[in-house]
């Protein structure tokens, strides 16, 4: 019975403490629902809990990525030292909620900037859990940027209606 309470209560990824482990999924979650938030407001179809989740399990991923790389147990070192195939699932599975977001109707798309800011809260908590809180923190301050700042010089320069609709190319 003690070996199993010992084996839950430890440390659940090898060289990461519990605080560390829970600072880079709380960080995921965080700035990943600082952009849900910002398309929550402008009443988009994947909002706070979408981009909190997607952060979130961003993170989770590259947090068992880096418990794989350092498992004693795990003696393949090919299994060990591929960690870009942690970056190619994420984005994948994340491209693929994304792509849910953007529909076409009558000419115009809608959902392009909900689906990128999915796909960012992807890297933003893959970021996190590979412990790269400053980096991740950064690209959350700057796709508030463009989030904000660049949707009021969007609006300030089209005519009212067009700034959130992609017109496809005309065949001449």
């Amino acid at each position: 019975m003690q070996s199993l309470l010992d084996s839950v209560l430890a440390s659940p990824i090898p060289g990461l403490g519990w605080a560390d482990t829970v600072l880079r999924l709380a960080a995921a979650m965080l700035m990943g629902g600082v952009l849900g938030w910002e398309r929550e407001v402008h009443e988009k179809h994947a909002g706070l809990r979408t981009h909190m989740m997607i952060g979130l399990a961003a993170c989770l991923f590259a947090l068992i990525t880096i418990a794989i790389i350092e498992d004693p147990l795990v003696d393949d070192e090919s299994l060990r030292l591929d960690p870009i195939r942690l970056i190619e699932a994420v984005t994948a599975g994340v491209a693929f909620l994304a792509a849910g977001t953007i529909f076409t109707s009558r000419g115009s798309v809608k959902g392009l900037t909900t689906g990128a800011s999915m796909w960012l809260a992807g890297s933003i908590g893959t970021a996190c859990g590979l412990g790269h809180l400053g980096l991740a923190g950064l690209a959350t301050l700057l796709a508030l940027i463009v989030l904000w700042l660049l949707k009021i010089l969007v609006r300030q320069a089209l005519p009212p209606g067009e700034s959130d609709v992609v017109e496809p190319p005309r065949d001449v």
